[in-house]
């Protein structure tokens, strides 16, 4: 039956009202507000972290339209129960996604875990979750970050040619539970090894320049021929460079470091380090931010066996 034309305004009108009061499609919801990006650093008394901050927020400021981000980071490097916690606040700020560069390779998967299960998604930068742990919680976490195995063999092949066959090095290994600093030490031995020098041992400094600074002085003093020393990141290296000149060993005992911070950058042209290595810092956190977009939006990442591999490039004096 055909409503007369009073009838039929007033029905519209219903339909109108009624429609008006339904809740957005999932749709229009997305589009009504950002994604929020939760950034968890290590320890930002490391300037390399701190680059690497100051990198995503500039990309941040840059895609203000598309993103949202918030940041923390720990003071020490092995304070892993603090990153645990601002995992957990992160999770309570109700982010979208996680990208974090964990203190520890195994300890923050629980963490983690949580986190996923709250329908946040989560990307890894600089130093590996281990592979095994995460598929014990049926995690699939992606790692963006570079092949630091292969960084620090580039870095111990060019040592290995300023020294000569069968002499004495030590390696300043990093927090001896983080993936990157066990490809680190893999990758220095790897080249001093095939170049056929005597590895005499291996200690953990920490990633901090005091813990680097110890581990050398101990080296040097029950080596006294050590030849060189392979700090698994520049800060190590700048420790064991104070070391070796409260020795009286400039002259003699060569360093070589990883990651380019900018405080090693004068030791590489004055010859105080030999070499380090370029893993572009400002870059990772940018890295794991698009991933970790591209996650929220439901888009795969093209990563090979759970890896986006990022450059590492060997930097010498210019």
């Amino acid at each position: 039956m055909k409503l007369p034309f009073a009838g039929r305004l007033l029905a519209t009108a219903v339909l109108v009202a009624a429609s008006a009061a339904l809740p957005l499609s999932p749709v229009f919801a997305e589009d009504a507000a950002k994604p929020k990006i939760g950034l968890v650093m290590k320890s930002l008394a490391n300037e390399f972290f701190v680059t690497m901050q100051d990198g995503a927020k500039d990309y941040q400021k840059a895609h203000a339209a598309d993103f949202d981000m918030i940041t923390n980071g720990i003071k020490n490097e092995t304070d892993t129960a603090a990153q645990i916690n601002i995992v957990n606040q992160m999770v309570l700020a109700k982010v979208d996604a996680l990208v974090i560069a964990p203190a520890d390779s195994k300890a923050l998967a629980s963490a983690l875990e949580k986190a996923s299960k709250k329908g946040i998604k989560i990307v890894n930068i600089d130093n590996r979750l281990d592979p095994q742990v995460l598929k014990s919680k049926s995690l699939d976490i992606p790692f963006v970050g570079p092949d630091n195995r292969k960084g620090a063999r580039l870095v111990g092949e060019y040592l290995a040619k300023q020294l000569s066959a069968g002499d004495k090095v030590g390696i300043i290994e990093g927090v001896s539970t983080t993936t990157n600093a066990q490809q680190r030490t893999a990758g220095f031995k790897d080249a001093m090894e095939a170049a056929g020098m005597q590895i005499v041992s291996i200690q953990s400094g920490n990633w901090e320049i005091d813990g680097g600074n110890k581990v050398a002085s101990a080296m040097l003093s029950e080596y006294p021929d050590l030849k060189a020393l392979l700090a698994g990141n520049d800060n190590m290296a700048v420790g064991a460079v104070s070391a070796i000149r409260a020795a009286g060993k400039k002259d003699t005992v060569q360093v070589v470091g990883y990651d380019n911070i900018d405080a090693i950058k004068p030791m590489l042209q004055d010859g105080r380090v030999l070499a380090t290595a370029d893993q572009a810092a400002a870059q990772q956190a940018v890295f794991g931010i698009q991933n970790a977009l591209k996650l929220i939006k439901g888009e795969k990442v093209e990563s090979v066996d759970g890896v986006i591999e990022t450059p590492v490039e060997l930097v010498l004096k210019k």
